[in-house]
């Protein structure tokens, strides 16, 4: 099987099931007959855009966006995103610093991935399971968008 029909079937197993945790995904996979590392589809879910989303029930689970990957989303998912999942943020120049609860920062990276254009980044993001260091370009309105939108949600901790 493909690369792109493994893709294919994941995400209509993740349409059609609430699926918590990625061992889950390799069980599921692997009754469709496909066997599966967990390192690939770690790379299989970033590449489809999947993302972990809280259900009614306090659950989480993998969803994959209507929209594709390649396109950027609008700042209201980011807002979204970070309404939900940021704990903290600290803004020290152009460095902005976003706090999650532990495993959950790959949620907000990606959101800003999808959200906020690569070029406003002087030299790139880096994170951990709960913390996203963005290293801004002082041209950029991610600064702004930090100092303004994001700080504005009552979780700043740092001073803009």
């Amino acid at each position: 099987m493909s690369k792109s029909q493994r893709q294919h079937l994941l995400a209509k197993i993740l349409e059609e099931q609430a699926v918590s945790s990625q061992a889950k995904l390799v069980e599921l996979l692997k009754a469709e007959g496909i066997d599966v590392t967990q390192a690939t589809l770690s790379r299989d879910l970033e590449e489809l855009g999947a993302v972990k989303v809280r259900v009614p029930v306090g659950d989480s689970i993998y969803a994959v966006p209507d929209n594709p990957t390649e396109r950027v989303l609008p700042v209201d998912y980011l807002r979204r995103v970070l309404g939900e999942w940021l704990v903290e943020v600290s803004v020290s120049n152009n460095i902005v610093v976003l706090r999650t609860p532990p495993g959950s920062a790959h949620v907000v990276a990606s959101a800003v991935d999808r959200c906020i254009p690569a070029d406003w980044f002087a030299l790139g993001k880096l994170g951990n399971e709960k913390c996203i260091h963005l290293d801004c370009s002082f041209r950029c309105s991610l600064h702004h968008c930090a100092t303004d939108e994001i700080c504005n949600s009552g979780r700043n901790q740092g001073k803009p």
